[in-house]
């Protein structure tokens, strides 16, 4: 059982190795992986193999994505981000000499040896697209990956999210990401009357897309202390679109700057990594350790030239403990009890190969 670092006002700070400061880790670089020759050719084998199939994305499995030296290493990846520092970045992904449906191949294959792809949205994707659509984020049922808007620091409902860049931006759109450990450590050491405030609940809208037997909204702790570790869900967009909603109760002062101290903080040089994304990088995040963000960023006129990537959220068996309200409070949970995303009744899983 990892050891507290300290005690205040009876909260405790969690010494644990999800507890990390960015820019130490900027300097390190060991949280990046290259892919090698040999794994970009049994990447390449893997594909075909998943391509004769004739398989949908969502009936792909192992047998149809066969990979073994690489399956260790991303196994060994897979462990760091749910059970140490909480990511990493695979280098290397061959996109300039893959079609559309062989990059994501690429990276459906490269997720299923990291968990269980899950529904992203009220749409079913399972294979979901970052992308600017051109849609509004003030109006409460849009999320932020559909627009160019820079974005809060926030976690998603899975274990782990993965990136694929396929294009980046004219400009901008730097993906930024902090400890949410650190975060509640430098709280605790700095304002534990605001850090004990974020262990009650907060309420989050569900964007309009609502599961069976759920309402529109939903009330979480914003910290929770589970197993030695300190667990963290957070979207400050849905809590304020939630305040929308008349029959949700209303935001305190004092749980306002709560929320407000944590932005500040994940918001900090000192406590944030950034990452320029490059064609081909895949970014493999646990939600329960980090939270992430991205700046705004300027697109291409082209069409063509649009930045995109790919998204997975992936439930993982034998990963991290969790309160039991974050597979039945906040969400459903796959038949090995880990949070399966977002359902919604009647509507069957998809892989879209394109932004809709």
């Amino acid at each position: 059982m990892p050891q507290t670092a300290a005690v205040h006002a009876g909260l405790s700070e969690f010494d644990t190795p999800q507890a990390w400061y960015g820019p130490e880790l900027a300097q390190r670089l060991d949280w990046v992986h290259e892919l090698s020759d040999a794994d970009r050719q049994e990447l390449r084998r893997a594909i075909a193999i998943a391509q004769s199939s004739n398989l949908p994305f969502q009936q792909l499995g192992r047998a149809q994505f066969p990979l073994v030296n690489l399956a260790a290493r991303l196994n060994r990846l897979r462990t760091e981000a749910l059970d140490g520092r909480g990511f990493f970045l695979l280098r290397g992904v061959p996109i300039a000499e893959y079609s559309p449906w062989e990059s994501a191949a690429a990276f459906w294959g490269i997720g299923l040896y990291l968990g269980e792809a899950v529904s992203q949205n009220g749409k079913g994707h399972v294979l979901g697209h970052v992308a600017n659509l051109g849609l509004d984020y003030a109006d409460p049922e849009v999320r932020g990956y559909q627009t160019n808007a820079s974005l809060n620091y926030h976690t998603d409902f899975s274990d782990l999210v993965g990136l694929l860049c396929l294009r980046t931006p004219k400009s901008g759109g730097l993906s930024r990401i902090a400890s949410s450990t650190t975060i509640w450590n430098e709280m605790v050491g700095r304002r534990p009357d605001l850090a004990r405030v974020l262990l009650e609940p907060v309420y989050y809208t569900r964007w309009g897309e609502v599961g069976v037997g759920m309402k529109a909204y939903y009330g979480m702790p914003v910290f929770s202390p589970c197993a030695g570790r300190m667990v963290v869900t957070y979207v400050r967009s849905a809590i304020r679109k939630a305040q929308m909603i008349p029959e949700v109760p209303r935001l305190s002062p004092v749980q306002e700057e709560a929320l407000d101290l944590l932005d500040s903080l994940a918001t900090d040089p000192a406590i944030f990594l950034s990452m320029k994304f490059r064609p081909g990088d895949v970014q493999i995040l646990c939600n329960h350790w980090i939270l992430h963000s991205r700046t705004a960023y300027e697109d291409w006129p082209e069409s063509e030239r649009r930045r995109h990537l790919l998204r997975l959220w992936l439930a993982c068996d034998g990963g991290p403990a969790l309160p039991a309200s974050f597979t039945t409070i906040a969400q459903p949970a796959t038949r090995s009890g880990r949070p399966a995303g977002i359902q919604v009744p009647g509507v069957p899983f998809s892989a879209p190969l394109n932004p809709c």
